[in-house]
């Protein structure tokens, strides 16, 4: 992902704070993608830390895709 968006917009208050942005469709699905790969990466790790013994990876697999469904 970039470091930067490029084309971003930002919708002020009428002191002028910014409130909110605007990004172009394709960076905020990068985003997404970026923060749900970062679910699944704390969920993988919480999964760990719960059971310290080896989990088999369809368990682990298994565990993650239940907390998203929680999650949504």
């Amino acid at each position: 992902m970039e470091k930067s968006i490029k084309q971003k917009k930002f919708i002020v208050d009428a002191d002028g704070n910014r409130i909110s942005v605007i990004v172009p469709i394709n960076e905020y699905e990068k985003l997404l993608e970026a923060w749900e790969e970062l679910e699944d990466i704390r969920a993988y790790d919480k999964a760990k830390k719960s059971n310290p013994d080896f989990v088999e990876s369809s368990a682990a697999f298994e565990e993650i895709e239940n907390y998203h469904k929680k999650s949504k």
